[in-house]
């Protein structure tokens, strides 16, 4: 069986209604009984929601936030990850404001947004955390992540400000937010792959052993990376073309496919 299997949060784990269904649930369990290891790995921030299914899937593991932004131990919170340049910060805040955009910073466990907007309010209730516009120095820690929250149509534009940043970008959807990219930039060169490799040093396995589960444009650096890659059903045509595997969409519960899948290697 595969040692360690890598989930996505946002059309991998959680379709509309924004919950991991039960049968998500009891196939995970099914595969934590069998003594293989499951992470998160999401663009999402260590707190809300998406901390409370890294704690299900692996109360004593480390798991993938922000993008490969930092690592979190489910059991202690310690957090490892690159600082996002002053400066990257100062030119990002610069175009939002110019644009008129929504932009967020993320420290592993927390986030500040730059203004109060029917997305960012959206984008609160998504991560399972009240809405409050707070400014950056409001922050305490190391910025890891900034992330654009922006029409679909304006994602390209986004990106193509990675190089003038520093920074690498990626861009993700969810379908509790149809119409919506989520534009993040982390540390020039940090993917989620790159979080998945430490988490497997952690482990002592070898990238060769490890599955992706994934379905966005920031999920193709983790899918190429490992030995075991897997792409929804709904997943953009990039994800499919890297996939070993191709399960059900995920309003059709393929994450228990997949993990089904990891017991017979």
């Amino acid at each position: 069986m595969i040692p360690l299997i890598c989930l996505d949060v946002d059309g991998t784990l959680v379709g509309k209604s924004g919950q991991v269904s039960d049968a998500v649930w009891q196939a995970a369990d099914r595969a934590l009984e069998r003594g293989q290891h499951l992470a998160l790995a999401t663009a999402r921030g260590a707190f809300g929601s998406s901390w409370d299914m890294a704690r299900r899937l692996d109360p004593s593991g480390w798991h993938v936030f922000h993008a490969g932004g930092a690592i979190v131990h489910a059991a202690t919170a310690d957090a490892r990850g690159g600082a996002v340049p002053t400066e990257s910060i100062a030119k990002a805040a610069r175009l939002a404001t110019d644009r008129g955009w929504t932009l967020e910073f993320y420290t592993a466990d927390a986030y500040a947004v730059n203004r109060s907007s029917e997305r960012a309010i959206d984008h609160a209730a998504l991560m399972g955390v009240p809405f409050e516009q707070r400014g950056l120095d409001t922050l305490d820690g190391t910025i890891v992540r900034l992330q654009f929250v922006v029409a679909e149509d304006d994602s390209p534009e986004v990106l193509s400000h990675g190089e003038s940043f520093g920074l690498t970008g990626t861009s993700a959807t969810s379908p509790i937010m149809p119409g919506t990219a989520f534009v993040s930039f982390t540390v020039a060169g940090v993917t989620k792959a790159t979080g998945i490799e430490l988490i497997a040093d952690e482990l002592g396995i070898g990238m060769a052993d490890v599955m992706m589960v994934g379905d966005g444009h920031n999920d193709l650096p983790a899918l190429a990376a490992v030995g075991h890659p897997v792409a929804m059903g709904n997943a953009v045509d990039d994800a499919k073309e890297l996939a070993r595997l191709i399960v059900a969409d995920v309003e059709l519960d393929g994450v228990v496919e997949a993990l089904e899948a990891s017991a017979e290697h």
